[in-house]
């Protein structure tokens, strides 16, 4: 079931080119399509499909069971292109991988600008300590589905 405030998500989203964002997205029905290192991975490259096109830079992510976390530059695209085309493109390979259909994510997605005087760097220690909080891992390292540029 979705979220009852999930088509308020859109209102008042801009996107600015140059900016820092905190986009989160969840599959649908929470299910834990993304426990597996394959599917993980999957969406890991279309993170880096991301980047390779110039979309946005990665600055730090997670990739949960059910969920994904991804600390972003914006590059020369809205953030609804940025995620319609990562959404879109992870759930046609995972699908495949899985040899599943339908739909995988949830509709819409959250943003959070980060304003400047934040440190982006104690943002990306929230992202990847995730899978710690979560109980999943006792140690970060121990939790294969995150990066940060500064480590």
């Amino acid at each position: 079931m979705e979220r009852p405030h999930s088509n308020q998500l859109r209102i008042g989203r801009f996107s600015e080119r140059n900016r820092l964002y905190l986009l989160t997205s969840t599959t649908l029905h929470r299910a834990p399509v993304l426990s597996g290192f394959h599917s993980a991975r999957l969406l890991v490259r279309e993170f880096r499909q991301a980047e390779l096109e110039g979309a946005a830079r990665s600055l730090a992510w997670v990739v949960m069971p059910d969920h994904f976390h991804w600390l972003i530059e914006l590059g020369p695209v809205s953030l609804k292109t940025l995620m319609r085309r990562v959404k879109s493109r992870s759930t046609c390979v995972i699908n495949h991988h899985l040899g599943r259909y339908g739909r995988l994510w949830q509709k819409g997605f959250h943003d959070r600008v980060l304003r400047r005087e934040e440190d982006v760097q104690d943002v990306a220690r929230y992202i990847v300590l995730n899978p710690k909080r979560a109980g999943l891992v006792d140690r970060v390292g121990d939790y294969p589905h995150w990066d940060a540029i500064w480590l």
